[in-house]
C-alpha cells in the first residue's frame, strides 16, 4: 500500500513548455520543484513512474482534430497559438506528460494504492477547450482526468475549483454529464466572463455544476466558508467516488494575474478542509492538480501550505 504520505507527481519535464517571459513561464514549476525539494515533500511522497497520456486518453475530452493540431503547433514551435497562450517545441511533452499524470493519479487512488495525490504539472488545463486552447492551458487536465476515472468504474466524481478563474474549459466538458459535479469559487467579473451563479448545468447534468463567483474584495473567510459551504451541500447531493482539485495559488493577495485577499495559511486550511471532505464522503480519495498562481515566491509557498494542510 503506502510507503509515503502520498502521491507526488513533478518531472524537470515540464520546465521544457518554454514560453519565455510569459506569465506562465518555465520558473514558475522550476521554483516548486526546488521547494518540494527543500521542505521535504520529495523524501517523503511516493512518487510513481508514469506516461504521458495517450491520445486516446486526451480525446475521452477533446476532439482529435484538435489533438493533431496541436501536435503539430508544438512539433513547430508556433509560439503564440492564441491571445494569451504559448507553445513551443517541448509543450506537447509536458502536456502528455501532465495529462498523463492527472490519470496515473486517478488510477492509483481509484484502486487504493494511496489516497491522496498531488500532481506538480504544467501547463495548467482548466481553460483549455475541447477544441482549442485557451488562456495559458492546452490540455484539460482534470477533465482528462475525469474521464479517466469514469473508465476505472468511477461512478461520480467531484471536481472542485478554487483558482482564482473560473473554470469555463472543465464546466463545458460536463455541462450535460451528471456524474461529473463541479464547483468553481472565482473572482468576478473577470477572465474569462463565464462562472454566473444561474450556470447549473443542463438536462439531467442541471444543478451540477455550482458557481461561486466573489467580488474582488472578498476576504479569506467569505472566500473558504461560501466555498465549504456550497462544495458540502454538492457532496451530499452527488455522493462522489473521488474528488478531484483545480489547485490554483492565484487568489493569492500579491498574485500579478489573479488576486483576491488569500495568503499561504488560507491555503493550509483549505487544504485541510477538502482532505477531510475527501474522508466524509468517498474514504479520502482525492487528487489535486496545480492550475495557476504566478507570484514566482509565494505560489510554492502556498503549495507547501496547501500539502501541509491536506496531509494534517
Amino acid at each position: 500500500m503506502r510507503d509515503g504520505i502520498m502521491l507526488l507527481y513533478h518531472s524537470e519535464i515540464f520546465e521544457k513548455h518554454n514560453t519565455g517571459n510569459h506569465p506562465e513561464c518555465v520558473a514558475r514549476i522550476a521554483n516548486v520543484n526546488a521547494m518540494l525539494e527543500k521542505k521535504g515533500w520529495i523524501k517523503q511522497s511516493t512518487k510513481p513512474n508514469w506516461l504521458a497520456a495517450t491520445v486516446e486518453q486526451c480525446r475521452r475530452n477533446h476532439t482529435e482534430s484538435y489533438i493533431e493540431q496541436l501536435h503539430r503547433w508544438c512539433d513547430q514551435g508556433a509560439g503564440r497559438v492564441e491571445s494569451d497562450t504559448v507553445v513551443s517545441i517541448g509543450s506537447w511533452d509536458a502536456a502528455t506528460l501532465g495529462a498523463g499524470a492527472a490519470c496515473d493519479a486517478v488510477r492509483r487512488v481509484f484502486n487504493g494504492e494511496d489516497t491522496q495525490a498531488f500532481c506538480a504539472i504544467r501547463p495548467p488545463g482548466h481553460h483549455a477547450l475541447q477544441d482549442a486552447p485557451m488562456g495559458f492551458c492546452l490540455l484539460n487536465n482534470i477533465s482528462i482526468a475525469a474521464q479517466c476515472a469514469r473508465t476505472l468504474g468511477c461512478h461520480s466524481v467531484l471536481i472542485v475549483d478554487w483558482d482564482v478563474h473560473h473554470g469555463n474549459g472543465t464546466q463545458a466538458s460536463f455541462w450535460e454529464d451528471p456524474s461529473v459535479g463541479f464547483v468553481s469559487i472565482h473572482r468576478f467579473p473577470f477572465y474569462p466572463g463565464t462562472g454566473r451563479k444561474e450556470e447549473t448545468g443542463a438536462g439531467a447534468a442541471t444543478g451540477t455544476k455550482v458557481n461561486i463567483p466573489v467580488p474582488a474584495d472578498t476576504g479569506p473567510k467569505s472566500f473558504l466558508d461560501q466555498l465549504a459551504t456550497q462544495t458540502e451541500k454538492l457532496a451530499q447531493k452527488i455522493k462522489p467516488d473521488l474528488i478531484l482539485l483545480s489547485a490554483g495559488f492565484d487568489a493569492h493577495v500579491a498574485d500579478p494575474v489573479g488576486g483576491l485577499s488569500l495568503e499561504a495559511e488560507h491555503y493550509f486550511e483549505a487544504g485541510k478542509w477538502i482532505a477531510g471532505l475527501a474522508r466524509e464522503h468517498c474514504q479520502g480519495r482525492l487528487v489535486s492538480l496545480l492550475e495557476g498562481g504566478y507570484h514566482l515566491q509565494h505560489m510554492p509557498e502556498c503549495v507547501d501550505a496547501h500539502l501541509r494542510g491536506m496531509t494534517a
